[in-house]
């Protein structure tokens, strides 16, 4: 059983760094137009068991049943959450719940990717323990892959190096043997900062992805919130 794994922000946290460009409600916007996108993207692919959204937000929870995904609620505390350990929760119940095989976590901001990467990062997992894919955009993590799940922790909050380089450092330290960097720009890049979302945007209309929920969000939003943010 090979099990993905989407967790989102809640909303009201969701992109902070967005914020020069977009106001809170606008990023909630945004949000969930990515979120609703990387769903569709799973529709019609077979290569996971189960899909589960770790979310705080009853809405994001709700949306996500409407695309075959199983809704698990993030129980938050006053604190904001280091990532890392949100990963850990999410990952530990869910090894507890369904043992699977394998998970891949994937994020929503990932507006390019595409149904054939999750079907060749699928792929991979099945021959190998750890599976990554760099963001384009930074070195950090877009997709993680873990065979069996519990093999490695993530390096998400690492202080240190960027995930990226920490997570290859504890690979290393671990000894794992099956290591594979998936290298793709689609599933690599992330939409993180003001200017990545500009960049998005075009490439979205590159790759032909003018029906998808974010880039009708960014054709209707974007130049005028770069115009009164300049």
């Amino acid at each position: 059983m090979s099990i993905l794994i989407v967790p989102v922000s809640q909303l009201d946290q969701a992109k902070i760094r967005l914020r020069d460009i977009f106001s809170k409600e606008k990023i909630k916007e945004l949000t969930l137009a990515m979120f609703k996108d990387i769903c569709q993207k799973t529709l019609e692919i077979d290569c996971f068991s189960k899909k589960i959204v770790y979310c705080n937000t009853q809405e994001i929870l709700e949306i996500s049943r409407d695309y075959g995904f199983i809704p698990i609620k993030e129980e938050r505390s006053e604190k904001t959450p280091d990532f890392n350990n949100v990963i850990t929760e999410i990952n530990d119940i869910i090894i507890k719940k369904f043992n699977p095989i394998s998970t891949l976590i994937a994020f929503a901001d990932l507006i390019l990717i595409s149904q054939k990467n999750f079907l060749e990062i699928s792929e991979l997992l099945k021959k190998n323990q750890l599976v990554i894919c760099p963001s384009v955009n930074s070195l950090g993590i877009s997709l993680i892959g873990r065979s069996p799940p519990n093999i490695i922790k993530t390096c998400f909050s690492n202080s240190k190096n960027s995930s990226l380089i920490a997570q290859i450092e504890l690979a290393k330290k671990k000894k794992l043997k099956q290591i594979v960097l998936y290298d793709s720009f689609r599933a690599g890049f992330d939409a993180d900062l003001k200017e990545h979302v500009i960049l998005g945007y075009q490439y979205l209309k590159i790759f032909n992805l003018t029906d998808t929920e974010t880039y009708k969000f960014l054709k209707l939003n974007l130049q005028e919130s770069i115009r009164s943010n300049k």
